[in-house]
């Protein structure tokens, strides 16, 4: 009979705790965007220029190498940072610059950006800069956009699709 009793004990503990995790996965409510507005985010990693160019290594300095490490080629690893300029309507939200990550400086720099926009239709103009010539951007992009509310669009950057790559 006391095994009824410890059965009957258990499954009222196990009760209280499903009733406690139900409650708590509908209450409270999170609105992590509000519903009334659209969403641009911007997210990429790209891999600039090197800051140096590759040079060719003299027939002595490829014999002075241990022979594993022989290679026509010498490359310095870090990498120049990347500037973007983001403006919407007209208006510049983000002109920054990202630097390379990785301890050497050798990594993508890496971007992600978001902003709250009214729905409607907007204007979008997006450069970056990955080679070293201040204001000259190697890669521009004008684009008009609808947004409805709670839609969002997606923006990211391959340099060997074109550029700029709209999703959403």
């Amino acid at each position: 009979m006391p095994d009824v009793g410890r059965w009957f004990g258990q499954s009222l503990i196990l009760a209280g705790f499903v009733t406690v995790i139900g409650f708590f996965s509908q209450r409270p409510t999170l609105v992590v965007f509000p519903p009334d507005r659209a969403q641009l985010v911007v997210s990429f990693a790209h891999g600039a220029e090197r800051r140096e160019a590759c040079r060719r290594l003299t027939p002595q300095e490829i014999a002075r190498l241990p022979p594993q490490q022989r290679r026509p080629n010498t490359c310095e690893r870090e990498r120049l940072p990347v500037r973007l300029v983001l403006a919407i309507d007209g208006n510049q939200v983000f002109d920054g610059v990202l630097e390379p990550t990785g301890i050497w400086g050798d990594g993508p720099s890496r971007a992600y950006l978001k902003f709250a926009l009214p729905p409607g239709r907007h204007h979008l103009v997006l450069k970056l800069e990955d080679r070293g010539r201040g204001d000259a951007f190697a890669y521009v992009s004008e684009r008009e956009i609808e947004l409805g509310a709670g839609r969002r669009l997606a923006v990211d950057f391959k340099a060997d699709a074109g550029g700029f790559l709209f999703y959403g």
